[in-house]
């Protein structure tokens, strides 16, 4: 989506908030799977499913009630257009299926590794650009989606004598599905003047509801949810979720992305597992010290260092400017 003229001056200061809000976003990796392992002590035969939805209801529900407490002190408008519901809709539909996937997956998965493989959208939003316009993508897509896909291939252990990859992973790549929708979502005409305010509060009531239905297919009462995240220590993890990572964080990007083209916002989302790799090299430590749990600084690995390169390799060449002459790829005209 081109920028408008009048979005211009804006872009400085949407790039540094984007950047910000890709920090948060990497917080959250090792911050979630400290959450789960002291939900994990408390109840040890919980799925891993219920834990996350609980997280997700406890999470999305306070960032909610928190941005419809803003609306009225700010005297903010409730008259919603059907735009704003449209986009608040889609935005936590396909966010809150990605994120109880991604949330799962982070149990059975390193927060780093699970931070890259996220980053499987570069190869899936060209795919899907190129079935909505039933043609091919060029050259180029193809070869940086290849190299995208081996990196994940690499770091997410990929045995190539069983053709198998880790449960949390594939759930991670599940859930690199959904965000490819809400990629796509959000860039959509029609959304450039909604209230972003408004539209996030849509949005995290939708991902606060749709985070129920895992616990209500396996039969879980609401008690049982509650006390999943009633310790005084899920409270700390919790907070750190809701406020930074959520509330800072969507709000942000709702903002402010529509100051900044298409490509610069790609490149600037690259940054979100290269600040969640750097965080888990020393949080888990410290998250553990307080917390009661053992949950180790990740090092960086081979497969790290090699799968995710590759990853962010894909992305980069994927989202820079075509040499001149050469029509913009797909991906350069609609992610973020």
């Amino acid at each position: 989506m081109p920028i408008q003229p009048s979005q211009r001056p804006l872009a400085g200061t949407a790039t540094r908030m984007l950047i910000l809000a890709c920090g948060f976003w990497g917080l959250s990796f090792p911050a979630g799977k400290a959450l789960e392992q002291v939900q994990r002590l408390a109840m040890p035969d919980a799925d891993s499913w219920l834990l996350a939805a609980a997280t997700l209801t406890g999470r999305f529900g306070a960032a909610a009630a928190v941005v419809a407490a803003m609306l009225i002190v700010q005297r903010r408008t409730w008259q919603f257009t059907r735009q704003e519901v449209i986009q608040g809709l889609g935005l936590g539909l396909f966010g809150g299926a990605g994120m109880l996937f991604q949330f799962d997956g982070l149990a059975h998965t390193e927060a780093s590794t699970s931070a890259f493989v996220t980053q499987g959208t570069v190869i899936f939003v060209p795919l899907v650009q190129a079935i909505l316009r039933r043609q091919w993508p060029a050259r180029r897509e193809l070869v940086c989606c290849t190299v995208a896909l081996a990196g994940v291939a690499v770091i997410s252990g990929w045995d190539w004598n069983r053709m198998s990859i880790g449960r949390g992973e594939l759930e991670t790549l599940v859930a690199a599905m959904f965000f490819t929708g809400q990629i796509l979502w959000i860039e959509r005409p029609g959304f450039n003047y909604n209230d972003s305010l408004r539209v996030s509060l849509v949005m995290f009531i939708v991902v606060a509801m749709l985070s129920l239905s895992p616990a209500c297919l396996g039969h879980a009462s609401l008690a049982t949810m509650v006390s999943s995240v009633a310790t005084p220590v899920t409270w700390v993890f919790l907070a750190i979720l809701i406020g930074p990572c959520t509330l800072l964080s969507y709000l942000w990007m709702n903002r402010w992305q529509r100051h900044v083209s298409a490509t610069t916002a790609g490149l600037i989302y690259c940054l979100e597992p290269v600040f969640a790799m750097a965080f888990a090299f020393f949080l888990p430590g410290w998250f553990s010290s307080w917390s009661g749990i053992a949950y180790a600084n990740e090092t960086l690995s081979v497969e790290v260092l090699v799968g995710g390169g590759l990853i962010l390799l894909g992305n980069l060449f994927m989202q820079w400017p075509p040499p001149r002459g050469e029509p913009p790829s797909l991906l350069n005209e609609h992610a973020v």
